[in-house]
């Protein structure tokens, strides 16, 4: 009988091990959540890097008339499949809302996010951010017939300020005003829509965004241009994925060499804020200036 229940014991502990050496073998690793990620290894087993991206964010993430991801964080995110799997159509893009975008990386549907993320200590307690790419604060923008040139004309009753889920602006105005009421909306498009319905007051986000939007939507201006301080962008993968985090800084200080952003820049948001706003925008080589 004891025979027995050693050879049991012996079987278990041997299914035990070569289990244990197949999750090794298997590039795959967890994160200090318990998620999973992708190592490279298993990156380029697959021969695609998925990067998680805005369909509606022009001009950083954005979907064209020919079902084309383009954009600012599309230009880079394709330097980085191409330098990584040596072809830039190698990256498989997802698409991404603000709300979802730490969700994404912690369920391992995407390996890095490039979707117009700013830093946040709260974000850096459930992802690692690679080193920035990008500064910028916050931006008010509101209908020229009722402008809005002051939070404090948010606090008047009636008054709703337009945010869209899981960004830094729904973030600081819970955190620093939470007398004022918010509208809230999943996606960008949506409270483009709810300004121009009336439906609020004005819009709080990334000026970035709210300056190239109302550059095209006459009748409505950046009424309060920059506020809450600066803050930058940056790449993000899941929390403990070291290996892919060191790559990518490795590939920004790289490019930085190049002056690669600011191509990115040149190619994507010249149009819209030209050369005035290059440095207030682009970081290279992941060092703010």
């Amino acid at each position: 009988m004891k025979t027995s229940v050693k050879k049991i014991g012996w079987l278990l502990m041997a299914v035990l091990l070569v289990a244990s050496l197949t999750a090794c073998g298997s590039g795959n690793g967890k994160s200090a959540s318990g998620g999973k990620f992708n190592s490279i290894e298993q990156i380029k087993k697959n021969d695609k890097i998925r990067i998680g991206v805005f369909a509606d964010k022009p001009p950083f993430g954005y979907v064209d008339e020919n079902g084309q991801n383009q954009g600012f964080d599309v230009y880079i995110a394709k330097r980085f499949a191409k330098d990584l799997l040596g072809d830039e159509s190698k990256a498989e893009f997802v698409l991404v809302d603000a709300a979802s975008r730490v969700a994404y990386l912690e369920s391992n549907k995407v390996d890095i996010i490039m979707a117009n993320f700013t830093v946040t200590d709260e974000r850096k307690e459930k992802v690692d951010f690679a080193l920035p790419y990008m500064k910028l604060s916050f931006g008010i923008v509101s209908p020229d017939s009722a402008p809005i040139t002051s939070i404090d004309q948010l606090k008047e009753k009636g008054q709703k300020l337009i945010v869209a889920k899981g960004t830094t602006a729904e973030t600081y105005f819970t955190k620093n005003y939470p007398d004022i009421e918010l509208l809230k909306f999943d996606q960008y498009t949506e409270i483009f829509s709810a300004l121009k319905d009336g439906r609020g007051a004005a819009i709080a986000n990334d000026n970035t965004e709210l300056i190239a939007w109302a550059k095209s939507n006459p009748g409505f201006t950046v009424t309060i241009p920059e506020f809450g301080g600066q803050d930058t962008i940056a790449p993000a993968v899941a929390k403990g994925n070291q290996e892919l985090l060191d790559w990518i800084n490795q590939e920004l200080e790289t490019l930085g060499q190049e002056n690669y952003i600011h191509q990115a820049y040149n190619e994507t948001l010249n149009s819209v804020y030209g050369e005035g706003f290059t440095d207030q925008l682009v970081v290279e080589g992941g060092k703010v200036e």
